[in-house]
């Protein structure tokens, strides 16, 4: 997956699949740049967001995992 910065957000694209998916949110931007310095989603969230946001920012994580643009290590 790449990220490309918008004024939105960015775009994020998955090479494999060509998938396309815009993330409108600049701090969810930063968490999907940020994961791979944390041994779990849930180590990063509890760093990078605000506790009454983890559920929200969980969720777009699994949206994106389903739609394959994020997958594990």
């Amino acid at each position: 997956m790449s990220l490309r910065d918008e004024s939105f957000g960015a775009l994020a694209y998955h090479h494999g699949t060509r998938r396309l998916v815009f993330v409108k949110s600049p701090a969810l931007v930063d968490v999907l740049r940020r994961l791979g310095e944390y041994h779990s989603v849930d180590d990063a969230l509890c760093a990078l967001v605000e506790p009454a946001e983890h559920d929200r920012f969980a969720n777009a994580l699994e949206s994106l995992a389903r739609s394959e643009i994020l997958s594990g290590r």
